[in-house]
């Protein structure tokens, strides 16, 4: 069976709400009156409509007005607008698609044509809905894979040990080394995905706890040091005295440390320095604060892409430019540091490399 298409319309006039009901009546929508903007804005999520016809003149608030709010609404602003106006001009026209609207009916309305503009504005509403729908089912299907991957991954670190102390072999304990790095790496990036599915889904909540940044930078080095001289990479770290301690989700602080060392070291040439430096600061309210320094002498990051190499949905055209130092371990550390309250950016660092700077 399939759903009747919900069409709200909104105008302070009973008289015009009734003539375009009368005028949809034959399609089979399921229509609501509402008489003015702020009773639209109060019951749109109760009644979640496909379409919007809204009226530009109305007391209090106009159409323009309302049309705003709804667009930008994120839970709200995929939903259609037809404003419906008695107003003639350019400065209309380009006033309403300045607030959002998506297509123009002049009064008097014609039956026909706004048959014709419904119909048109529902189309476009349902192929978004499927395009939405195929989204979500590709994301669930994502995590599930992510999620069923654990346990190979597991699997592999471990059967890794358990040769590594069963031989003497120095070639072997070599390759075993690079195995259990190779695979402690997957599960680094799997363990990001999953975070980042229940950040996406506001299901990842903080841990907060008094942290000395300074053991958890210390931690990260333990482990990357070994990733370097296997590249021939210096790794070097600057920390300050006393300790920086702060209130932070350790596993989702260190995670960021370890993306951003791991990203540094992957597009690093031979012969050339990997540097984190910590610096405390104290802002306004005197309460400490912190600033981490990434810095490589890389290939760098192009300042016209520097905004976008965050972004999730920038990935793969980032990677079709020929852009280095992207992926989705980058998109993890935004989303843990805006969870922190904090900041992420990317500067060049003179003659060559990139500086990724977080403040918390």
């Amino acid at each position: 069976m399939t759903l009747r298409s919900k069409i709200l319309i909104v105008d302070d006039e009973l008289s015009i709400r009734m003539q375009l009901e009368s005028m949809l009546m034959t399609e089979e929508y399921d229509i609501k009156l509402v008489a003015n903007g702020k009773e639209l804005l109060e019951k749109l999520g109760e009644i979640a409509p496909d379409l919007i016809v809204l009226d530009v003149v109305m007391p209090e608030m106009d159409g323009f007005e309302v049309c705003r709010r709804v667009k930008s609404n994120p839970q709200f602003q995929h939903i259609p607008i037809i404003l419906i106006t008695s107003l003639n001009g350019k400065k209309v026209l380009s006033e309403g698609l300045d607030a959002g609207a998506d297509d123009f009916l002049q009064k008097p309305v014609g039956k026909l044509e706004l048959r014709a503009r419904v119909r048109s504005m529902l189309r476009i509403k349902r192929q978004y809905d499927a395009l939405e729908a195929t989204l979500k089912m590709r994301e669930e299907l994502s995590s599930m894979i992510v999620h069923d991957m654990s346990s190979p991954i597991t699997s592999i670190m471990l059967h890794a040990t358990l040769m590594a102390e069963k031989t003497n072999d120095n070639e072997l304990l070599k390759e075993l080394e690079h195995i259990r790095m190779a695979a402690d790496r997957l599960d680094s990036f799997v363990n990001d995905m999953l975070m980042m599915a229940k950040m996406e889904q506001s299901k990842l909540r903080l841990h907060p706890s008094l942290v000395d940044v300074n053991q958890l930078v210390l931690n990260a080095e333990q482990h990357f040091k070994i990733i370097a001289q296997s590249k021939g990479i210096k790794l070097k770290i600057e920390l300050p005295s006393p300790p920086v301690e702060m209130l932070l989700d350790s596993n989702l602080f260190y995670r960021v440390i370890a993306n951003l060392l791991a990203n540094a070291l992957q597009y690093s040439p031979a012969d050339t320095t990997v540097m984190l430096r910590l610096q405390k600061r104290y802002v306004i309210d005197q309460k400490p604060h912190l600033r981490m320094l990434v810095i490589d002498e890389g290939p760098g990051v192009p300042e016209e892409y520097r905004q976008r190499i965050f972004e999730k949905f920038e990935v793969v055209d980032l990677k079709r430019k020929g852009i280095s130092q992207i992926g989705l371990g980058l998109t993890f550390c935004k989303m843990a540091v805006d969870a922190h309250g904090g900041n992420i950016f990317v500067q060049a660092n003179h003659p060559c490399g990139s500086v990724f700077v977080v403040e918390v």
